[in-house]
């Protein structure tokens, strides 16, 4: 079965489907398809992988608000 956005974008190449083809076999994948499937699958990773630095970076913040400037308390 074949995800329709990855085909929706190889139709979509016109020009640059030369490009991406040749790209696409220096980086040692079989077809078109494969190539644009990894990259999509890296993009979505990437945005992931960085919700969770902002989740963290969220929950580490917040007690560092809490506390006081002065050193006296």
């Amino acid at each position: 079965m074949q995800n329709q956005e990855i085909v929706k974008i190889i139709e979509n190449l016109k020009g640059r489907k030369n490009y991406e083809e040749k790209r696409a076999s220096k980086l040692g994948f079989a077809s078109l398809y494969d190539y644009f499937e990894d990259k999509i699958s890296k993009k979505q990773k990437a945005l992931e992988d960085d919700q969770k630095k902002l989740e963290t970076s969220q929950d580490e913040e917040q007690p560092k608000a809490t506390k006081k400037s002065c050193g006296c308390c």
